[in-house]
């Protein structure tokens, strides 16, 4: 007996990922699925939940800063199948070493913020209790 996958119209894709419409056919026309979409009667696209799955795992590299042309890379090594891990871990690790230090420079900057508040938070406390001033 076959198992039957269950299909995905464009729009249910987008209410489960949080793509638009638009977006979703944006990364089919740049490579960035990882199987082609298949095609329903009427030529509408169909997808799968392993459609679902790499969509998900590709908004948050996207969310993480990932370039277009890394994830389009990242993708087309996977497509290869195995073999290319080597090259997969390096990608991954070159976009980690750029992750970790915009969290190091929002660090920096979340410190000068709450410096910031801390400031305001004293003049403002200082004027209510002295409206005088």
């Amino acid at each position: 007996m076959t198992e039957v996958t269950p299909s995905l119209s464009i729009g249910q894709v987008a209410e489960r990922t949080g793509l638009s419409v638009h977006a979703l056919r944006f990364y089919e026309r740049e490579g960035i699925m990882f199987s082609p979409v298949r095609r329903g009667p009427g030529r509408r696209r169909v997808y799968s939940e392993d459609d679902v799955e790499w969509l998900t795992l590709c908004i948050i590299l996207r969310a993480s800063g990932m370039p277009l042309p890394a994830l389009r890379q990242y993708t087309e090594l996977v497509r290869q199948g195995e073999g290319n891990e080597d090259e997969r871990l390096e990608l991954l690790r070159l976009h980690q070493t750029r992750v970790t230090a915009q969290l190091a420079e929002l660090g920096r900057c979340l410190d000068l913020i709450n410096f910031k508040v801390g400031v305001y938070e004293d003049i403002v406390a200082h004027t209510a209790a002295d409206p005088a001033r």
